[in-house]
């Protein structure tokens, strides 16, 4: 795959824009995308990707499907892939080597699948995603047979899967990240024995482990969920490729766009994107029209028409991405806006309460921050600023919308939207008036 359109400078400023007006198309789903790959490479048969990300996540899973000998291939549109599944567990002979990336979701889904390989794989990653948990999944494993050694530290990669994973009885943890249950019950399916999954603590971003058993569902596998606290999952089951699978257009990348015609007027009109998405980040609609904008639907794209902001209070455990857009809209709001459920932000790309936190103060805003909420206030005294984005994607996206409000916005090292949407800062030109 090629990225389009991608940047290749350390900092980009953003001059102040006066009026948003266009279409924008959005990249396909990073987080479905990535899921379909790997179903896809499971299962019987060939399956015909459409729309698939072009972002740097969705090429580490390419890249390490590609190791683990599965086969695919691009069409001339270099974002319709696909692949030839194994019909079965990856056909690979000998030990061998990956490298991730600072990618958190090819990590994550792999080592569960994985240890039921009988070779044992080695995963690697760069020093960003050395930092990121993985012990709550790997203990989890652990609790089916699975033999796993860690590298370097303990909890965190690199690490060496030497196969066993049986099924079983299995308990996660459910309040560091979602994608540690997704893995589970993907590979479940093909574990010998039947699994159940119980989840302590509560689970935060609900709604990707919906899309998840959703996707599940697509390529013939069902599993049996009591209200997101008990996974009953039948063993020996095979995924059946669908044939094709439309990739939707990526709704917490939507919510930028929507979030900049909410504050500076225009219409804005996101293609690509249904009202039935299968992504729970659509609920960032459901949240603008509760601050007051007006939402319209058409048969495959969304509209956003600014009206006067005001603020709300609100839980976004379960969709935590844009839930930082939200941050950035409540600036432009009346009356204070508190936002609850982000105890894990801390985990992500970069700890977000800690970059959030920083990159607020810089642009001059009025805020509280604490273990598990943010509270913005209205009246923000927006200034020229310098953001640093920590490396992380949904850092740069958000604050670039800071030049909305009259001041210059410089977003040093932009080139880490690769990781979700490459062609993120053209579009956003594309539809800026000064």
């Amino acid at each position: 795959m090629i990225l389009k359109n991608r940047l290749h400078v350390n900092k980009i400023t953003i001059k102040p824009i006066n009026f948003v007006n266009g279409i924008v198309n959005v990249p396909g789903s990073k987080s479905i995308s990535n899921r379909v790959l790997l179903l896809s490479s499971l299962s019987e048969g060939k399956t015909k990707i459409f729309n698939l990300s072009n972002c740097i996540d969705t090429q580490i899973m390419l890249y390490a499907l590609k190791n683990l000998n599965v086969k695919y291939n691009f069409l001339k549109d270099l974002n319709t892939c696909i692949i030839t599944g194994n019909g079965m567990l990856f056909d690979i002979k000998k030990s061998i080597k990956i490298f991730l990336g600072n990618s958190g979701i090819t990590s994550r889904l792999l080592i569960s699948i994985l240890s039921l390989c009988k070779i044992d794989v080695t995963l690697n990653s760069s020093k960003e995603m050395k930092n990121r948990p993985i012990k709550d999944l790997v203990n989890s494993i652990r609790l089916s047979g699975a033999n796993i050694k860690y590298i370097e530290r303990n909890y965190y990669l690199p690490i060496k899967i030497y196969g066993g994973f049986k099924g079983g009885r299995i308990i996660v943890n459910g309040d560091v990240s979602s994608q540690f249950l997704s893995s589970l019950i993907i590979a479940a399916p093909l574990a010998n024995s039947d699994t159940i999954i119980t989840v302590k603590n509560n689970l935060v971003s609900k709604t990707y482990v919906d899309m998840t058993i959703k996707i599940m569902e697509d390529f013939g596998v069902k599993i049996q969920n009591e209200n997101f606290e008990i996974f009953k999952i039948s063993g020996n089951q095979k995924y059946i490729s669908p044939k094709t699978y439309y990739v939707e257009g990526d709704f917490s990348s939507a919510s930028y766009f929507l979030a900049a015609s909410a504050i500076k007027g225009g219409k804005i009109e996101i293609s690509n994107v249904k009202k039935n998405s299968i992504q729970g980040d659509i609920k960032f609609c459901s949240i603008l029209e509760k601050m007051g904008s007006k939402i319209l639907w058409k048969e495959n794209s969304v509209l956003c028409e600014k009206k006067c902001l005001r603020g709300i209070t609100v839980d976004m455990t379960n969709i935590p991405d844009t839930a930082m857009t939200l941050v950035i809209l409540a600036l432009y709001s009346e009356g204070e806006t508190i936002i609850n459920g982000i105890s894990h932000w801390r985990y992500k790309e970069s700890n977000r309460i800690l970059s959030m936190g920083n990159s607020l103060k810089r642009i001059g805003a009025n805020f509280e921050i604490g273990e598990n909420f943010i509270k913005i206030y209205p009246g923000c005294k927006f200034k020229n600023s310098v953001i640093k984005t920590y490396n992380d994607h949904r850092i740069a996206m958000c604050f670039s919308l800071i030049a909305l409000s009259g001041v210059q916005i410089t977003i040093l090292n932009p080139e880490c939207v690769d990781k979700t949407f490459p062609n993120y800062f053209c579009e956003l030109e594309k539809i800026s008036y000064r």
